[in-house]
């Protein structure tokens, strides 16, 4: 059934540029679940629309009795302007798929269609899931709140690029048991001061140098306050302040993240950004006030469904194309973690990386661009796992 995928590989290549060409940000995607919709109705799967974003669940009913397996694509864009000189560069200004979910999307909906027009060899049935907003951390959590994966057994995600390694070569898929990919949290910590003339700071507090302490002091929690065996990230990755050269303002707002692979040192790191930015604020006769905005927990794989992948993407790719062990988990994040805290699954990758293509720039980068000649590969692995899941192979 898989081998069929390969001569979609046109047609993954089409949908997936024609998807890039209208990237949406958010939960609110209505070219992007309209295109996904006339792809489902032209396959003849019957599907539903979430009520309170762009999300979609389609269902492949197969002919006889058995398990229910979930697949997943995300479909958000990111709020970046794209610089490739491609002919299917974004149309949208200001948006891009600089994640490859444009081709998550296609490589689904070309498993969709070899399942679908297989529909009555299938024991039990396959429910792909659409979602929205995987960049804010907020699609996957709604989707489970409403019961999507009540009625599952098990569920598998596919992340395309170079997330892991731009050295794998391009059409490695991995998967690996355990954790693989982190936590991923916001944090908000607003700094005021009493803001005055530049020339006289004894008259105000001047809520930069609070600001510019707490981003250093707030270094030393991963320093010296996490053990060096359990990987942590703390970054700050905005500043804003000030509206003149000589005038000290009365505010600063720091905005940054926080990765953890264990549930205890992300509360832990939580915990201290509030305490420091507030004791530091403090000390220097100003005040602050913290905000943790959660995203998800760590990604972490069911070990019989990660060989189950594994042992999958062997039969279409060969020995030498896949691993099954890497030595760390990626620090990145993914909301693919809420399914599988309800249910066990794997979330696998597919490098895309080829240097001579271009196609080894890091995402969220606006020059990002995937090897689209693994495409077929990502809708044949999500077959063969549904193959020899539904057929109790696993």
């Amino acid at each position: 059934m898989w081998e069929e995928c390969k001569k979609l590989q046109e047609e993954l290549v089409r949908m997936r540029r024609e998807l890039h060409q209208i990237p949406e940000v958010g939960d609110v995607l209505p070219k992007t679940r309209a295109y996904v919709e006339g792809k489902l109705k032209e396959y003849g799967i019957p599907f539903t629309e979430n009520s309170h974003d762009s999300g979609l669940i389609a269902v492949i009913k197969g002919g006889k009795p058995g398990k229910t397996l979930a697949l997943r694509a995300d479909m958000d864009a990111l709020p970046i302007t794209e610089e490739n000189e491609v002919d299917y560069k974004s149309r949208h200004e200001g948006a891009m798929h600089a994640c490859g979910h444009d081709t998550h999307m296609a490589m689904l909906l070309g498993a969709a269609k070899v399942l679908n027009e297989h529909k009555d060899e299938l024991c039990g049935s396959v429910k792909l899931f659409f979602q929205t907003n995987e960049e804010g951390s907020r699609g996957a959590e709604r989707m489970v709140n409403d019961g999507c994966m009540d009625d599952v057994d098990a569920v598998f995600g596919t992340h395309i690029g170079c997330i892991l390694s731009k050295d794998l070569p391009s059409g490695t898929v991995v998967a690996v048991p355990g954790c693989c990919m982190a936590s991923f949290d916001k944090f908000v910590i607003k700094v005021k001061g009493i803001g005055c003339h530049g020339s006289t700071p004894e008259k105000g507090v001047d809520p930069i140098n609070i600001a510019a302490h707490i981003v250093i002091n707030l270094q030393e929690v991963l320093a010296r306050e996490i053990a060096a065996v359990k990987p942590a990230v703390l970054t700050i990755g905005k500043f804003n302040a000030g509206v003149a050269y000589n005038v000290i303002p009365s505010e600063v707002v720091i905005e940054g993240t926080i990765r953890a692979l264990e549930e205890d040192v992300r509360q832990e790191l939580a915990k201290r950004i509030g305490e420091i930015s507030k004791a530091t604020a403090e000390t220097f006769r100003g005040s602050a006030e913290y905000e943790m905005i959660w995203g998800a927990p760590p990604v972490v794989n069911d070990a019989k469904m990660a060989e189950l992948a594994a042992d999958s993407a062997r039969d279409v790719l060969g020995n030498d194309m896949v691993v099954d062990h890497i030595a760390a988990p990626n620090m990145g994040g993914e909301d693919f973690a809420y399914y599988l805290m309800k249910k066990p699954g794997a979330f696998m990758f597919l490098s895309s990386a080829d240097p001579k293509k271009h196609t080894d720039v890091p995402h969220h980068n606006p020059r990002f661009n995937v090897d689209e000649d693994v495409l077929w590969e990502g809708s044949a692995v999500f077959v063969r796992i549904a193959e020899r899941f539904l057929a109790g192979k696993q």
